[in-house]
C-alpha cells in the first residue's frame, strides 16, 4: 500500500449507532455471506447491515445474472432477518460500482450513523487497488473478517496496526478505524454453486431454502448458457 498521511482519529463524547455495509456481486448470495453479516452484526452491535449488490463490479468479470435478478435473490435471502436490508443504490448508478461512491451515498443518507464496511481478508489485502481507497477512511470504519491460516500482506498489516480499534470504540469514532474479527469460515463458493446448478446437482444447505427454486431457474443449463452468450456479445 502507498504511503498516506491520515488525519488522526478523534473520539467523540457520545456514541453513535453503527450501520454495516456488505457489498459484493452476490452471484448468487449464499450462507457464507449471511453468516458473515450475522456474526459482524452481533459482534459489533450493528443496528442494520445493508447488502449492496454491485451492478458493474470494477475488479472482476461481469456476473452471470443481471443486477436486478441478483438484487431479488438478496432480498429473498435476507427476508427473515429484520436487521438486514437489501440496498439497490448501485443498481441505479451509471458506470462501475465503486465502493467509494457507495459509502459516500450511504453517509449522506444516514448522517447520524457511523458506517462499518465489512470486508473479507482477501479484499482487505487488495484494498490499495481500489478506487480512492485511502479516502474511504473519511467515511467508514473497516471490519475485516479473519480466518484460520489467512495471512495479511505487509501493507495491510501495517495499516491495521496504525488504525486498529476495538469493537467497543467504534461508536465513539466517526470513521477511520479498523477492527479485525475471527468469523466462522464456511468454505462456500458462488462459483462452485453456479457449477453445481448447471450440472443439475443439489445446492441445498449452501444457500437459503427460499432460493432453491429461483436458482434452478436462473442457472439452468439453457438460461445460464444464454446469459453467458449475451454477456460475451455485449463486451
Amino acid at each position: 500500500m502507498g504511503t498516506f498521511v491520515f488525519e488522526p482519529m478523534q473520539p467523540q463524547p457520545q456514541p453513535q449507532p453503527l450501520l454495516g455495509i456488505l457489498g459484493g456481486t452476490f452471484d448468487p448470495i449464499h450462507l457464507g455471506h449471511l453468516r458473515l453479516a450475522e456474526e459482524m452484526r452481533e459482534a459489533l452491535n450493528l443496528a442494520r447491515v445493508h447488502f449492496v449488490p454491485a451492478a458493474i463490479p470494477p475488479h472482476r468479470a461481469r456476473p452471470a445474472l443481471s443486477p436486478a435478478a441478483r438484487f431479488e435473490l438478496v432480498r429473498c435471502a435476507i427476508s427473515d432477518q429484520p436487521a438486514f436490508v437489501a440496498d439497490p443504490r448501485e443498481l441505479s448508478r451509471n458506470g462501475a460500482s465503486y465502493t467509494f461512491d457507495t459509502v459516500q451515498s450511504v453517509h449522506a443518507d444516514f448522517p447520524a450513523h457511523h458506517l462499518v464496511l465489512i470486508l473479507g481478508m482477501d479484499a482487505f489485502n487488495g484494498l490499495a487497488q481500489w478506487h480512492r481507497w485511502a479516502e474511504l477512511f473519511d467515511y467508514v470504519h473497516l471490519a475485516v473478517a479473519s480466518r484460520p491460516g489467512a495471512v495479511l500482506s505487509a501493507g495491510a498489516a501495517r495499516l491495521l496496526d496504525e488504525r486498529s480499534l476495538s469493537p467497543a470504540q467504534l461508536p465513539f469514532y466517526r470513521a477511520g478505524g479498523i477492527v479485525s474479527l475471527p468469523i466462522t469460515h464456511l468454505d462456500i463458493s458462488a462459483t462452485a454453486i453456479r457449477s453445481a446448478l448447471v450440472a443439475g446437482r443439489s445446492v441445498r444447505y449452501l444457500v437459503p431454502e427460499c432460493l432453491l427454486n429461483p436458482l434452478r431457474v436462473h442457472y439452468s443449463e439453457p438460461n445460464f448458457g444464454a446469459s453467458l452468450s449475451t454477456q460475451s456479445a455485449s463486451e
